[in-house]
């Protein structure tokens, strides 16, 4: 098969530390070892660098001994794309429209429209938190349940996100973290009267309201999985891999960006479910995942790579918590699985082999 470009589309600010090696957590290196595997050569390219009437782009390609320089080159006929943009950007419908195949067209969706489109599925509400929004939504789950978390729809990493709880004498207690600082405060609030910031956060930008699940804890400290489902080659979804985020001591949020701790998903389950229920556990989290995935691909176009977390209750309940169009793949590496950080680069080179070879065969028809 002979060699062909598939495209990485990065925001501007990782694009332009290509040539440096500066790309936070996208590992170049990942992309040329796996795209090889395919017989395909990763070039890196942004929105503004792709011209559509001409046909072509100037993308970052490695070059041997001199490491990544600009080339122009025709825009790849398939691109995976790395990038989030404001919802209002047009540019990779104009893509699409050329007849360009980009997947994860869209990788940033509000947690509202995954849950709504979750929602649908008989099968899957079970696996649902239960859930209200904005402010009105807030004092109608005080009134129901003693635990909650509130999640800014379009947050992530984390950011944003807060928690109520009733400590008894009629108060609650507030708690979140500062902004840019992974150091938590608290505070007790009156349920009739609640803190004007907080009344103004519920009301600046969309919120959900959910019951907070009660999730299985290492030693006080509640740990949920990510599992990172993608399309690859043959253009089926699979699991590529799971891992455990274990919250920081005294933290509500698993997040690693947020003091968070990675761990193999299997020492997690173990540490926290006798051996044959961990392993049953595991096994129903890779079911439930492969399900969300094909369930929320009915709705959108193009999904071909996500994260989603996955809470299990301290009785081994599994609840869906959300899913990340942009999964952060370096989880894998601080959990110690190297080889499973790789495959999460893997698949999607896979699944843009498989997206040539489908184009060539509808073609010769």
């Amino acid at each position: 098969m002979g060699q062909k470009l598939v495209g990485i589309l990065l925001n501007a600010a990782m694009h332009g530390g290509v040539p440096r090696l500066k790309t936070g957590q996208e590992s170049l290196a990942n992309y040329e070892e796996a795209a090889a595997a395919y017989g395909l050569t990763p070039c890196f390219v942004k929105l503004s660098d792709i011209d559509v009437a001409s046909g072509f782009s100037s993308v970052y390609m490695k070059k041997g001994l001199q490491g990544y320089r600009r080339q122009i080159v025709p825009t790849p006929e398939v691109i995976h794309n790395r990038a989030i943009y404001d919802p209002r950007s047009t540019g990779v419908e104009r893509l699409l429209r050329q007849g360009i195949q980009v997947y994860n067209s869209c990788n940033r969706y509000g947690k509202d429209q995954i849950h709504g489109l979750l929602e649908r599925s008989r099968e899957l509400q079970a696996y649902l938190p239960v859930t209200a929004s904005g402010l009105s939504g807030l004092r109608e789950m005080m009134n129901r349940y003693p635990d909650l978390i509130l999640k800014p729809c379009r947050g992530s990493v984390g950011n944003g996100v807060m928690r109520l709880t009733r400590s008894g004498e009629g108060r609650w207690l507030w708690s979140y973290s500062l902004s840019g600082s992974r150091r938590k405060v608290s505070r007790s609030v009156n349920p009739d009267a609640l803190p004007r910031v907080l009344r103004a956060r519920l009301s600046s930008v969309p919120y959900l309201v959910q019951e907070r699940i009660p999730l299985a804890e290492i030693n006080g400290r509640p740990f949920d999985l990510r599992v990172t489902v993608q399309r690859g080659w043959g253009g089926a979804w699979q699991v590529t891999g799971l891992f455990a985020k274990l919250a920081a001591p005294g933290g509500f949020v698993s997040n690693i960006a947020r003091g968070g701790e990675a761990l193999k998903s299997s020492f997690a389950l173990e540490q926290a479910f006798p051996g044959e229920e961990a392993a049953r556990i595991r096994m129903s989290v890779l079911s439930l995942s492969l399900a969300l995935a094909r369930e929320l691909e009915k709705s959108l176009p193009g999904l071909a790579d996500i994260g989603l977390d996955i809470g299990v209750t301290k009785h081994g309940q599994l609840y869906f918590i959300e899913c990340n169009g942009r999964d952060q793949r370096y989880g894998f590496q601080k959990a110690g699985l190297r080889g499973v950080w790789k495959d999460s680069y893997r698949q999607p080179m896979g699944y843009a082999r498989y997206l040539y070879e489908e184009a060539l065969r509808m073609n010769s028809y």
